[in-house]
């Protein structure tokens, strides 16, 4: 499967700083039993040569349905599962895969998101503890005052305000979009360079998704993050991202500016995806 690069006639060129860059990742489950010490076990390649770039104070986002490999590809670039093979490089060197300063580094440095924020908060916790415990880890922040301070200055900063309302409740008495905001506070915390948002709205009320996706502009632009948004919505990555990457059966199989690839899809996925959504860029409206 060939991969298309879409890209306006005459675009001026120019020399982005690229933070994040993945060559050639992928990433292989096994499936099925091996019968016999000398049969090879069979394996899912769910991300097929994939390789990307994320820029300061870009978003960059990555379109497919589900099962396409998005998801996969993003926990890869957060460290939080192995690649199979390829390279993860943040400023032009290759990451530890575990373990060590630079490791520990690393994740302060690209933070992950998910799309279930009630799924990644301990319910048993209120949000006073987790937001403290991510400062504390990684602001090394240890005076009780100082850490409620940025604490309060977290839950501000993404718009949950009054914020001391907020810190004792625990995640149950919070609506889902009162969560996501948590979550993105709680990555804020690691002072990140980049940020991956796994399907942020997807699980919200239509009426609060915009709000969130301004939400996380903001963040791009206020705090110059290189932000990967993964998403299966069209729409949504026309309004918000500067370049939109498709996926499909783990390859990306086309790339381009956001409004290139989608006012003018080259590859049969990506018009397919379009058909279903015959009108994105109207679908945020």
């Amino acid at each position: 499967m060939t991969t298309t690069d879409t890209t306006p006639s005459g675009a001026a060129s120019t020399e982005p700083r690229v933070i994040l860059e993945g060559r050639h990742l992928v990433k292989e489950y096994p499936v099925g039993a091996r019968t016999g010490l000398l049969r090879r076990q069979q394996t899912m390649r769910a991300v097929d040569d994939v390789s990307l770039a994320l820029v300061q104070g870009r978003i960059t986002a990555l379109v497919g349905q589900s099962g396409s490999g998005k998801s996969t590809l993003g926990r890869m670039l957060a460290r939080l599962i192995p690649t199979t093979s390829g390279q993860i490089l943040l400023d032009g060197r290759e990451v530890p895969t575990s373990g060590g300063t630079g490791h520990r580094q690393y994740v302060g440095d690209v933070q992950l998101t998910l799309q279930d924020p009630f799924a990644s908060l301990n319910p048993l916790r209120r949000i006073a503890y987790t937001l403290g415990r991510a400062v504390r880890l990684h602001q090394e922040v240890r005076a009780a005052s100082a850490v409620h301070e940025r604490c309060l200055h977290l839950l501000e900063r993404v718009g949950l305000t009054p914020a001391e309302r907020y810190l004792d409740r625990f995640p149950h008495e919070l609506s889902g979009g009162e969560r996501q905001r948590v979550s993105f506070a709680r990555a804020l915390a690691a002072s990140p360079r980049v940020l991956i948002a796994d399907e942020p709205v997807s699980m919200l009320d239509v009426t609060i998704r915009q709000e969130m996706l301004d939400l996380i502009d903001s963040l791009r632009r206020d705090e110059d993050l290189a932000v990967l948004y993964i998403t299966h919505d069209l729409g949504s990555a026309r309004r918000y991202s500067d370049e939109v990457m498709v996926m499909h059966h783990g390859r990306v199989v086309e790339r381009g500016t956001s409004r290139a690839v989608i006012d003018d899809p080259q590859h049969e996925y990506t018009r397919r995806l379009l058909a279903a959504a015959p009108n994105p860029a109207a679908r945020l409206r």
